[in-house]
Formats: C-alpha cells, sequence, structure tokens
C-alpha cells in the first residue's frame, strides 16, 4: 500500500461568495460541484485542479479563527504549480490581487510567487515548465 497523490485540500472561508469568486474565476478552477449542506448550514464547493486531485472549499455559520502567529503548527501555504509564474503574476495582478515580488529558488532553478486568498492563506505559484 503507498500514497498515489494528492487527493485533495480543504479550505474553510470566512466570505464564501468572495473566496468562491477567487478560486474559481480569478484563479481559473473549475467547479465540479456545488451543494448546500443544510444540516450544517454551509457550502461545500469542490474544484477541480488541473492535473488532478482538487479543492474542497468551506462556509461554516462561525468558521475558525486562522492561527495568527507565524511560528503556529498547521498548514503553511497552498503551492499550485504553473506554467509560467510571471505571466501568472501578472494576471493576478490585472485583478486587483497584490502579489508578491517573482523569486528564484535557489536549489532549482525555478520561478515562483506568493499572494494571499482573501482569508489571507498564502498561496505560492511554483513554475513547473523550464524556460529554454
Amino acid at each position: 500500500m503507498h500514497i498515489t497523490g494528492l487527493h485533495h485540500i480543504a479550505i474553510i472561508a470566512s466570505d464564501y461568495a468572495r473566496s468562491r469568486d477567487f478560486y474559481h474565476r480569478v484563479l481559473g478552477l473549475d467547479v465540479i460541484a456545488e451543494n448546500w449542506r443544510e444540516e450544517k448550514q454551509s457550502w461545500k464547493l469542490d474544484l477541480a485542479l488541473p492535473g488532478g486531485g482538487g479543492i474542497e472549499l468551506f462556509s461554516f455559520p462561525a468558521p475558525p479563527p486562522r492561527p495568527t502567529r507565524p511560528e503556529a503548527c498547521g498548514l503553511r501555504h497552498l503551492a499550485l504549480a504553473c506554467a509560467d509564474a510571471a505571466a501568472m503574476r501578472e494576471r493576478l495582478q490585472a485583478e486587483g490581487v497584490a502579489v508578491e515580488p517573482l523569486r528564484t529558488d535557489e536549489y532549482t532553478g525555478a520561478r515562483f510567487f506568493f499572494c494571499a486568498d482573501p482569508d489571507q492563506l498564502p498561496i505560492e505559484f511554483y513554475q513547473t515548465e523550464t524556460e529554454n
């Protein structure tokens, strides 16, 4: 028995509509399903990640607070692969998303940058294609 890949990442949004717009429209992730869960009074949005896996975006009437200390344990950031980090950065800037400068991974030579989702979850965009 062994791990065959990433299945999904679950994110709890404080503002479901804003986060839905960010992940679906701004990042361009396809909606697989969107369900209102009456018993929990919450939405569950399934989004497809290119290459497999997905993101489950949840709303809750009273979402748990996010850790505010940098040294807190838990998810550090979400990393998404992209073919062209510079082009992705420009696209996000055009949507009004604040982005960090483009950087180069000192070990792999790959280009990457960070932005934050509507709940300030850091998202890294990591260029998987190399330039010739």
